[in-house]
C-alpha cells in the first residue's frame, strides 16, 4: 500500500473545504485534498442554487395564477421536461461550472479522490490503497441526506435533495417527508408546478422559528396552500405498481395511508463523517457521535483535527460553511497555539412562500425576563400593493441596554429585513440607533420599522 506524508490533510472539496485549501495552500506545498463522490459543492450542483432555479420558475406560475386581482388574466402550460432541461444545464455551466473552473485549476498533486477513513488519530486511509499520514487534519466532508429506518429498504428509489434535480419530468404526485427548509421549499415548489403534493412532519414543528407565535403563525398560513400533515410518523413504506404507498399515523392515531409517484425524504442531512471510523480517530464524541469542537476555533479538544461545515451537523449554510472552513484553516496554520476566528451572527433564510428568515439569537435561547419583544403584522403600505398581508414579524430586545438580539420575520421581504437586523446586530445596535436610519416610503421595511417601534415603547 502507497504511504505519503503531509502537514496538512483536508477531507472534502466543498465550500468549507476549498475555502481552507486556498488559505493553507499560501503557507506551504505540504497539502492534500481528499474528495469522495463529485465536485462542485452542495450549494451548486443539489442545495441552494438548483433548488432557487426550480423555485423561481414556480413563483412564476403562482404569480400568473393570481393575476386576475390585479387586472391581468394569463394562461401557460407547464412544460416539465423544459423545466428540468433549463435547470440542468444552468446549474452545469453556470453554478456547478463556476465551482470546477477552482478546482481544474488546482494541480493534481493536491487533489485525491476516494473514502477517506481514520485508522489512526493521524492516519487516513483512502480506498485501501494509499496511507496518508499528517500532522493537521482539517474535516470538511460535508453530508448527505438522512434517511430514516422505515424508508431505509427503498434507499435507492426515493428522492432526496441530492438525485430530486435530475428528473426529467414533473412527477403527478409527491409526498415530502419533512418539514425543514428543503421540505417547505420544494415541496411547495412542485406544489405550484401542478404536482398533487403533501408534506409530512414529524414533530409538529414547521421552518426553524421557536417563538410559539410564529410557529402557529407559519403553519396556519402555509396549510391554506399546502396539504401538510404536521404531527406523526411513517410507519411503513411499500413499492406498488404505480408507486409507493406509504402508511402514516398521525399525533392523534389516525392512520393515512396514501400512494405517491414520488417520495422526497427531505427531513435533515446527516454528517458523512459517521463513515469515517471515528473510533479510529481518537477525538471526544457528543452525544450524536461527532466531535466536540470550539466553534471560535474549529478544533476538535486538543488534538490537531479541525471541523468544518456542514460535517458539523450544526449550522449547514453556504456561508457558515466559508466562515468555518476559513477559521479551521488559520487555527490549523496556528497550531498549537490558539487562535480564534470570527464569528457572525446567525442568519437563516427560508425562500418559500412567505418567506422565512431567522438573525441573531433564536427566542428559545434568550431568557424572557431579559427582553423585550416587538412585534408587527405584515400589513405596511407596500404589502398591500402586493395583496399580500400574510405573517408577521418579531424582533428581541435586550431590556437593560436596548440592544438588538435577534429577530424572526415571516412575510413577503422577509430575506431583505434579514439583511438589514443582522448587520444592525453585527454592529451591536440597539433600537433607538436602528430607528434613526431612513425607511423609504413605500417599502416592505416600514413593517420592520413597526416591530422596532413596538419595542422601543417597552423599552421606554
Amino acid at each position: 500500500m502507497e504511504a505519503r506524508h503531509v502537514e496538512y490533510a483536508i477531507i472534502g472539496v466543498g465550500t468549507a473545504g476549498l475555502g481552507a485549501f486556498s488559505r493553507v495552500r499560501r503557507e506551504t506545498d505540504s497539502v492534500v485534498l481528499i474528495q469522495h463522490g463529485p465536485y462542485g459543492t452542495t450549494c451548486a450542483r443539489v442545495g441552494c442554487m438548483p433548488s432557487k432555479m426550480m423555485i423561481v420558475a414556480a413563483d412564476l406560475a403562482h404569480a400568473i395564477d393570481g393575476g386576475s386581482y390585479f387586472g391581468i388574466d394569463g394562461q401557460y402550460q407547464v412544460n416539465g421536461k423544459r423545466l428540468f432541461e433549463r435547470i440542468h444545464q444552468d446549474r452545469a455551466e453556470k453554478f456547478v461550472g463556476g465551482v470546477m473552473k477552482y478546482v481544474n485549476s488546482i494541480n493534481d498533486k493536491f487533489k485525491i479522490e476516494g473514502q477517506a477513513t481514520f485508522v489512526d488519530p493521524q492516519t487516513i486511509d483512502v480506498d485501501g490503497r494509499l496511507q496518508i499520514k499528517a500532522d493537521k487534519i482539517i474535516l470538511a466532508c460535508g453530508s448527505t441526506p438522512y434517511v430514516s429506518p422505515v424508508f431505509e429498504p427503498l434507499r435507492n428509489e426515493l428522492d432526496t435533495s441530492d438525485t430530486i434535480f435530475e428528473l426529467d419530468e414533473l412527477p403527478q404526485s409527491l409526498a415530502v417527508v419533512g418539514l425543514g427548509v428543503i421540505a417547505l421549499e420544494l415541496g411547495q415548489a412542485f406544489h405550484r408546478l401542478g404536482v398533487k403534493t403533501t408534506l409530512y412532519g414529524r414533530s409538529g414543528r414547521i421552518g426553524s422559528f421557536t417563538h410559539p407565535d410564529m410557529q402557529r403563525e407559519v403553519l396556519k398560513t402555509m396549510a391554506q396552500e399546502l396539504d401538510i400533515i404536521p404531527q406523526g410518523q411513517f410507519t411503513e413504506a411499500t413499492k406498488v405498481a404505480d408507486g409507493y404507498e406509504l402508511t402514516y399515523r398521525t399525533a392523534a392515531g389516525e392512520v393515512v395511508t396514501r400512494t405517491y409517484e414520488r417520495v422526497l425524504l427531505a427531513s435533515g442531512r446527516s454528517s458523512n463523517l459517521r463513515t469515517m471510523n471515528l473510533e479510529n480517530s481518537g477525538l471526544v464524541l457528543d452525544g450524536r457521535g461527532l466531535p466536540l469542537y470550539d466553534p471560535l476555533t474549529m478544533q476538535c479538544g486538543d488534538a490537531p483535527v479541525f471541523i468544518s461545515g456542514d460535517a458539523t451537523e450544526d449550522l449547514p449554510l453556504w456561508h457558515e460553511a466559508y466562515i468555518e472552513g476559513r477559521i479551521a484553516a488559520d487555527s490549523a496554520i496556528h497550531f498549537p497555539a490558539r487562535k480564534e476566528g470570527k464569528r457572525t451572527p446567525g442568519m437563516g433564510i427560508y425562500f418559500t412562500d412567505p418567506q422565512m428568515a431567522s438573525v441573531g439569537a433564536a427566542h428559545a435561547d434568550l431568557d424572557p425576563e431579559q427582553i423585550v419583544i416587538g412585534q408587527a403584522r405584515m400589513r405596511g403600505p407596500r404589502h398591500e400593493i402586493y395583496n399580500d398581508q400574510r405573517g408577521m414579524m418579531q424582533v428581541y430586545a435586550d431590556k437593560g441596554t436596548g440592544t438588538l438580539l435577534g429577530a424572526e420575520i415571516f412575510g413577503r421581504g422577509a430575506e431583505h429585513m434579514a439583511q438589514t437586523l443582522v448587520l444592525a446586530i453585527e454592529h451591536g445596535l440597539s433600537v433607538d440607533e436602528i430607528l434613526q436610519m431612513p425607511v423609504y416610503h413605500p417599502s416592505l421595511e416600514e413593517v420592520m420599522k413597526g416591530a422596532l417601534d413596538k419595542a422601543q415603547s417597552k423599552l421606554k
